[in-house]
C-alpha cells in the first residue's frame, strides 16, 4: 500500500481539517511544522472555526490560508450552519487539493467531511485497529498526549515527524503592548504570577472562591498576582477580586492573544485551569500550575511536568461530556487549596528571574 505522503508524491495543495479551538490548535502545531518541512512549496490550508483567523495569520509559515467551515450537528465548537454546507463541500471540491489530512480527533464524525471535500487522496485517524490502512488512516492512539497523535499520523503517512516541541511566535507589537500593560498596572515581571480563572466549559473551571484564597495566600507572601482572561469573563475575575483583601491587577480583556503570550512568557509562574492559555505556558517554556477539571489530563497535559505541574482529581466521569457538571463537579472540588498553593511555592521557588 503506498503511503499518503512519500518522496515520490510531491502534493501542491493540502488541506488539514482541524476545526477547533486555541489549544486543540496549538497542539497540533509539531505536526503542522512537520508538514512544512517535508513540503516547503506546497500551498497548506487550515480548514477550521472562524476565530482562527489569527492563529492562522500568527503561523503563516506553515500555513498559507485558512477555509472556514460552517459546522454540523455534532459538532459543539460552533453553532451548526448546515445550509452553508453544500456550498462549503462544492468549494472544496473545486479547489482539487491533493491530499486531505483529518486532525480531528478519532475520525467517527469527522471522517466523511473529509472524505467529501475530494482530494486525490486522504488520511487520518480511524476509530479502531480494523479500519486502518498501512500509509493512509491510523487507529487512534488513545495513551499517547495530544501532541504526538498527529506526529505518529504523519509518521504513519510516511513522514519524518518526531519534534514534538510547542512554540508560539511574538511580534515586536506584542512586545509593546505587554510592556505598556506591565508600566500601566505598575508589575514587576519577576514578582508576578499570572492567574487565569477562566475555561470556555464551566465544567473545565477550578471554583472562583479556591482560586481567592490562592491569590490571597501568594499576595501576602509578596508576589505580584494579575487576573487574565477575555473581555467576557471580566465577571469572574471581578468577583474573584472582591474576595481577596489584597490588591490584584485585572487584565482580563486588555490584552491581544500576542501580548498575553509575552505577559505568560515573562511572569514567574501561570495558575490556570486545563484550557488553551496551559499550551501558551507550554509553549513559552513558563513554569505553570494546572487544575484539570473534566478533561483528560494524559491527553492534553503539558509534556515538561517538570514545568508544569498537573493536579487532577481521579473520578470515575472523567474525561466529562457535559457543559457544567450535574453530579456536583467533584473533579474540581477534589482538588484542594493546599494542594494547589503548595505545588505553586514549589514552582516560585525553582524559577528563575
Amino acid at each position: 500500500m503506498m503511503s499518503l505522503l512519500n518522496s515520490s508524491f510531491r502534493p501542491g495543495r493540502i488541506a488539514v481539517f482541524r476545526a477547533l479551538q486555541l489549544g486543540d490548535l496549538l497542539c497540533a502545531i509539531p505536526a503542522l511544522r512537520a508538514l512544512r518541512r517535508a513540503f516547503p512549496q506546497a500551498h497548506i490550508a487550515l480548514v477550521g472555526l472562524p476565530g482562527a483567523r489569527e492563529f492562522r495569520e500568527r503561523f503563516d509559515a506553515y500555513l498559507d490560508e485558512l477555509i472556514v467551515f460552517p459546522g454540523m450537528p455534532g459538532f459543539p465548537e460552533q453553532p451548526a450552519r448546515p445550509r452553508e454546507l453544500p456550498a462549503f463541500f462544492r468549494g472544496m471540491r473545486a479547489r482539487g487539493f491533493d491530499v486531505a489530512l483529518q486532525m480531528h480527533g478519532s475520525g467517527g464524525r469527522s471522517n466523511p467531511i473529509v472524505e467529501r471535500m475530494g482530494a486525490r487522496r486522504w488520511g487520518g485517524f480511524v476509530p479502531d485497529a480494523h479500519a486502518q490502512i498501512p500509509g493512509q488512516r491510523l487507529a487512534w492512539p488513545e495513551a499517547l498526549p495530544e501532541p504526538r497523535r498527529y506526529l505518529a499520523l504523519l509518521r504513519h503517512c510516511g513522514l519524518d515527524a518526531s519534534d514534538d516541541s510547542l512554540e508560539f511566535p511574538c511580534l515586536e507589537a506584542d512586545r509593546r503592548d505587554a510592556d505598556r500593560l506591565l508600566r500601566q498596572h505598575a508589575l514587576n515581571p519577576e514578582r508576578l504570577v499570572l492567574m487565569h480563572v477562566g475555561a470556555r466549559l464551566p465544567s473545565r473551571r477550578w471554583p472562583l472562591e479556591r482560586y481567592a484564597d490562592v491569590a490571597q495566600a501568594l499576595s501576602r507572601e509578596g508576589w505580584q498576582v494579575a487576573l487574565t482572561g477575555t473581555s467576557g469573563e471580566r465577571s469572574m475575575t471581578a468577583e474573584l477580586r472582591r474576595r481577596v483583601s489584597r490588591p490584584l491587577a485585572d487584565l482580563s480583556g486588555e490584552t491581544t492573544l500576542g501580548s498575553l503570550a509575552v505577559l505568560v512568557r515573562r511572569c514567574r509562574l501561570l495558575v490556570c485551569n486545563d484550557t488553551g492559555i496551559s499550551h501558551v505556558a507550554a509553549a513559552m517554556g513558563t513554569r505553570s500550575v494546572i487544575v484539570a477539571c473534566g478533561s483528560d489530563a494524559g491527553r492534553w497535559a503539558p509534556l515538561n511536568r517538570r514545568l508544569h505541574s498537573v493536579l487532577a482529581a481521579d473520578t470515575p466521569c472523567r474525561p466529562c461530556a457535559f457543559e457544567t457538571c450535574p453530579i456536583g463537579h467533584p473533579c474540581a472540588l477534589g482538588v484542594s487549596v493546599q494542594q494547589v498553593l503548595a505545588r505553586a511555592q514549589g514552582q516560585l521557588e525553582e524559577a528563575h528571574p
